[in-house]
């Protein structure tokens, strides 16, 4: 494959914080254009975890061709480099097949890998370690102090790097601790990317988006969230599971085992799902390369699909 602009494979992506209108717009639009819609959610790819993650349902699978859902068991860890293996190689195939995807879902850390991958050194990702760094950097001063870490393990990386590029700060320590070797030492390794990029956010005042994800949670509480949590710990799924650290499962844990009402569970699984969405609203907004659609526009839907389809 040419490392030109034009041989590149197109993925385009729809994400925004969680309750914000990206399911109902993505089937949509995925309908009108032959897409098939690749699932861009870290909790979604869990079997069995299906009113808790908002999972498209059987019907809406129906109507466009999902992937990257139900594929991994609750008990198994899974993690980002996973994620960004899986989704690469399906991309490849289905695109051998003559069909286009869409990325639909809120999960920053899998759409900044993807669309930002770094292979300097060919040392493999740690997750643990780069969401300690990000929640530094996130910090007042974490900026700072980020940068200074990175120049006492490397001064040449750190005086080359601006303050503000926080991704490669981060992937330059990773690379730096895992192998011992500065990464201003390392050999560089990395390949053009066979893709290129167009990603659209949606975005909503916050008084509308919490009211939605108000209303989501009741939903999930009145579709049977506390029987799909007590069978999974009823099939031996433990509590610290990575699965189950979802906002909604371990808010409903305790709830399960008589230690909480169901009403406080609903409040606290509210709470923390208004706190995530604007974590994700954050995290979005350091990718330059999004462009936002408000939600509440009348013609939301056609500036979403124009600017998925606009070519350099």
């Amino acid at each position: 494959m040419g490392n030109g602009m034009k041989d590149r494979i197109l993925c385009r992506v729809l994400t925004g914080p969680t309750a914000s209108g990206k399911t109902a717009v993505s089937l949509r639009l995925a309908e009108k254009n032959g897409w098939e819609i690749l699932c861009m959610d870290s909790m979604q790819i869990y079997r069995r975890m299906d009113i808790g993650t908002a999972k498209p349902t059987a019907e809406e699978r129906r109507r466009v061709p999902h992937h990257l859902l139900d594929f991994v068991e609750p008990s198994e860890p899974f993690s980002v480099s996973d994620y960004v293996r899986r989704a690469e190689s399906l991309v490849k195939d289905l695109a051998k097949e003559g069909k286009q995807v869409l990325f639909v879902g809120g999960t920053g850390l899998y759409l900044q890998a993807l669309m930002h991958p770094m292979g300097m050194g060919g040392v493999p990702a740690n997750p643990a370690l780069r969401a300690e760094l990000n929640e530094l950097a996130m910090r007042s001063g974490g900026k700072e102090v980020l940068h200074a870490y990175l120049e006492s393990l490397d001064p040449e990386t750190a005086f080359r790097l601006p303050l503000g590029d926080i991704r490669r700060t981060i992937r330059a320590i990773e690379v730096t601790k895992a192998t011992g070797i500065p990464f201003s030492r390392q050999p560089d390794r990395a390949e053009a990317s066979p893709f290129r990029w167009k990603a659209v956010s949606t975005a909503l005042p916050r008084s509308e988006l919490y009211d939605r994800i108000n209303s989501r949670v009741d939903h999930m509480i009145r579709d049977g969230l506390y029987d799909e949590v007590a069978s999974l710990l009823a099939e031996g799924v433990h509590d610290d599971a990575q699965s189950m650290s979802a906002i909604g499962y371990k808010e409903m844990v305790p709830c399960v085992r008589g230690l909480r009402s169901l009403e406080e569970t609903a409040d606290l699984i509210r709470t923390a799902s208004r706190h995530y969405a604007k974590r994700q609203e954050t995290f979005l907004k350091r990718m330059e390369e999004i462009r936002y659609v408000d939600m509440c526009a009348p013609d939301a839907e056609e500036q979403i699909q124009n600017d998925l389809e606009q070519t350099e």
